[in-house]
């Protein structure tokens, strides 16, 4: 069947494996080269192998839970949204959240994706105590700090190319509440939005919204979201009486892929004026419910529609501390200069990170989209190299387009990473089309 990762970009025919059991998973190793597949969260294609690739949807189910340390073990297939479903009600709530709730245990590791308190407390690999995985051999290993460290910590952020991961261990966090005490801090320019971060670091959350075609003195001006779980006595009485009870949205959907021409400088400048605006006179605290706060998008359905059929790519970058002010205003003003704006800009902070292969370390990340078109492939290639001069590097989970030289310019681990999978065996049982795009 024909997939893509949720970009819609690239496409391609590919064989799909939907095993029920751990020996259809055997069953399919033996056929060739595979790799897993969650809910496709990914944004191109490092979820895609056109001779085998893994559903691991019926991998869903919630095996234990210790309601005193938090411990949840769950297969990798099982949702995240279906875990807050479950555990919030309860009072606890994941430790570390992508943008959205719709991928899976299984995707999140692979990605080792971070949230908006990653300078706090890092990626959610740092709450992973042990994982199963299953290799090139057929044998399933036990992952732990103690126990076969080297598979785990690669695993982490491995993109699922040294296995399948089949369960796993993490810590869950307690909450008070279902709400977030939110606050909004608009800053006029880039250099106002980092000394804004730079003020708000004891907050747990903290994300920004970018106006990524700005210009002049107003480069990178920006509103701040800050957040913390609210405490039962943040609330009004009539919310503290249940206070894991947020009212239901209706939700909105994209039924249509948006034609090219809705989307151009004109349209993005004046979205991006009016929100900005917005922000301004809603600027301040407020209590916002949590899929409000973490997951905004995921009240459209289909929003990938609106870069229209020809699909998008998401560049997604982090920039050291010590360039980051440098390399994020090179970024904006190559990308003003272009008109090539994005709806989507996201600003966050990272903290500091040590990995094998995971995304992070400290710095600012920038996220963007861009439709598909020549025009704004050759912007993405512009973008790749101010990164890398300014000491940067790419999160694979977004990536739908780099190029090898590119990635190896950026991170100095990936030939440690090669050989890794070389020297382990697992280089010819675990490709995806971004592996062999990257040499991985």
């Amino acid at each position: 069947m024909k997939l893509s990762g949720w970009g819609r970009y690239p496409q391609a025919d590919c064989v799909v494996l939907r095993p029920r059991a751990i020996k259809d998973l055997k069953d399919a190793l033996a056929q060739g080269p595979v790799i897993a597949r969650g809910m496709g969260r990914a944004y191109g294609d490092s979820a895609l192998n056109k001779r085998a690739t893994i559903d691991m949807a019926r991998f869903n189910h919630m095996l234990a839970f210790d309601p005193v340390s938090g411990l949840l073990t769950v297969e990798a297939g099982v949702v995240l949204g279906d875990i807050i479903e479950v555990f919030l009600p309860r009072g606890w709530f994941p430790p570390v959240t992508p943008g959205t709730k719709f991928v899976t245990v299984g995707g999140m590791i692979a990605a080792d994706v971070h949230g908006k308190n990653h300078h706090k407390h890092g990626s959610f690999g740092n709450f992973v105590e042990w994982l199963d995985v299953l290799g090139p051999d057929g044998e399933i290993r036990r992952c732990a700090r103690a126990e076969n460290n080297d598979l785990l910590a690669y695993t982490i952020g491995g993109m699922g190319l040294t296995g399948i991961i089949l369960r796993v261990a993490f810590r869950m966090q307690p909450v008070a509440t279902a709400w977030i005490r939110q606050e909004t801090r608009p800053a006029a320019n880039l250099a106002a939005a980092m000394a804004a971060f730079d003020a708000a670091d004891e907050w747990t959350y903290s994300v920004a919204w970018i106006d990524c075609l700005s210009r002049g003195d107003q480069l990178g001006r920006s509103l701040l979201l800050l957040g913390e779980h609210a405490r039962e006595d943040e609330l009004d009485a009539e919310r503290r009486g249940t206070p894991f009870s947020t009212p239901r949205k209706r939700k909105l959907n994209v039924p249509l892929d948006a034609p090219t021409w809705a989307l151009n400088k004109w349209s993005v400048r004046a979205f991006n004026q009016l929100f900005y605006r917005n922000g301004v006179r809603a600027s301040g605290q407020s209590l916002v419910d949590w899929e409000s706060y973490f997951y905004p998008l995921d009240g459209v359905g289909n929003w990938n529609r609106i870069y229209g059929r020809r699909g998008f790519a998401q560049f997604q970058c982090v920039i050291p501390l010590a360039n980051s002010q440098a390399g994020i205003s090179a970024l904006l003003r190559e990308i003003s200069g272009s008109g090539q704006g994005s709806f989507l800009a996201v600003l966050k902070r990272f903290g500091r990170q040590d990995s094998r292969f995971s995304f992070p370390m400290a710095g600012y990340t920038l996220a963007l989209d861009f439709p598909v078109n020549p025009t704004t492939l050759s912007l993405l290639e512009k973008l790749d190299q101010i990164t890398i001069e300014h000491g940067g590097r790419f999160y694979l989970a977004k990536d739908a387009r780099m190029k090898r030289g590119t990635m190896e310019q950026a991170d100095d681990r990936t030939a440690a990473f090669r050989t890794m999978r070389e020297k382990t065996g697992v280089a010819p049982a675990f490709t995806s089309m971004q592996s062999d795009r990257l040499s991985l």
